[in-house]
């Protein structure tokens, strides 16, 4: 790379879905920009907004974007229901126009405003940022995570998915985290699927979750468009090394599936793996409506061959949909909210049966059901 056309620049803002790259507000930049996932570009902000205007720092705190700051990103796609969702163009120089897709600081084309949040944010790019010496492009799969194909053994698994963004999946992981850590066991954790942002994994950090990772770190902007299986049962085999590593193995991994069961971030891919199915001691779904909560208690028994241990979210805000779940579906409603500690009771005991299980087979295990006849 010719050394006379790098440039130096000081940026207001390190997105989180550079986090990878370790980039400090001072970076070096380049007009030979490659238009792929995970490649960093330093872009200055065109607009200022009052809504959806907050940018994740690389720190985990979030700040506002003033329009002519600059800041690092990275390139990918975004696939959102609930929110902006744009494309990698085929070709990104200098100058071009791109949008902020995401509080992650995702970098794309997004094609339409959204109804509630107006137009994406618009940002000018100043260049393709460089590590290193001799230089190179900085992008987030040069540390990845390496994938898995077989993954034959894991401390026990707890899947939290959700019907759809939003449903309370995180402060459900979070809890579980907690409340667990609480009871003496060694607990890692992750974020499986969804687009670049820290603050989840943060949360469960904060729990005191001793061995974290992301999809990010698995060189992953966004979940969208790939075989998702390999990258999470790698992320998976990461979370069980990282805890043997500090001494002791981890007793559970909480597993955060973000976006909803049905979408294209890849979450029905893991569900759908039976290696991942066998490892796991329970399925918890965070519903915001009993029609959601039917659907996938439908598709768990024929689809995924398994059972919802526990919905949470607020479809269980309210007695009457506790009543609906728990008479007519047959599955525990818990609110993870007002009844955290109910929650880990019941998500600890089929943890502790499925460790049981591992250490000594010889009885048929209830952990990840069948409790109820499953359709044939």
């Amino acid at each position: 790379m010719p050394t006379r056309t790098i440039t130096t620049l000081t940026v207001d803002h390190v997105s989180s879905s550079t986090g990878p790259c370790g980039l400090g507000h001072e970076v070096r930049i380049s007009p030979y920009v490659v238009a792929e996932e995970g490649y960093c570009l330093a872009v200055r902000a065109l607009d200022a907004k009052d809504v959806y205007n907050q940018l994740e720092g690389a720190d985990g705190v979030f700040r506002a974007i003033e329009k002519g700051q600059t800041l690092v990103g990275s390139l990918g796609e975004r696939q959102a229901l609930k929110g902006y969702s744009g494309r990698i163009p085929r070709h990104v120089s200098v100058g071009d126009e791109l949008h902020i897709q995401n509080m992650g600081g995702i970098l794309g084309k997004v094609g339409m405003p959204h109804p509630d949040l107006g137009p994406a944010l618009r940002v000018e790019v100043l260049g393709a940022v460089l590590l290193g010496d001799p230089p190179r492009h900085a992008r987030i799969q040069d540390t990845a995570i390496d994938p898995v194909e077989t993954l034959a053994a894991s401390a026990p698994l707890v899947m939290v998915s959700g019907t759809a963004m939003n449903t309370g999946k995180t402060f459900a992981a979070a809890a579980l985290v907690g409340g667990l850590t609480a009871r003496g066991l060694r607990v890692a954790a992750a974020k499986l699927t969804g687009a670049a942002l820290q603050r989840d994994v943060r949360a469960m950090v904060a729990q005191g979750a001793v061995a974290s990772a992301s999809f990010i770190e698995a060189g992953a902007v966004a979940t969208t468009g790939r075989d998702m299986v390999p990258i999470a049962k790698g992320i998976i085999a990461h979370l069980n090394r990282a805890a043997a590593a500090q001494g002791a193995p981890a007793d559970v991994l909480v597993l955060e599936l973000g976006d909803g069961v049905i979408g294209p971030y890849g979450v029905d891919q893991i569900l759908e793996d039976m290696e991942l199915q066998r490892l796991t001691a329970v399925h918890v779904l965070a519903a915001t409506d009993l029609a959601g909560a039917w659907a996938c208690d439908q598709l768990f028994r024929q689809r995924y061959r398994a059972e919802i241990g526990v919905v949470v979210g607020p479809a269980t805000d309210t007695d009457v949909g506790r009543r609906y779940l728990q008479t007519a579906l047959g599955i525990p409603a818990i609110n993870a909210r007002s009844e955290a500690d109910a929650l880990v009771q019941l998500v600890a005991e089929d943890v502790m049966e499925r460790k049981a299980w591992a250490d000594g087979p010889g009885r048929l295990p209830t952990f990840n059901g069948p409790r109820r006849p499953l359709t044939p």
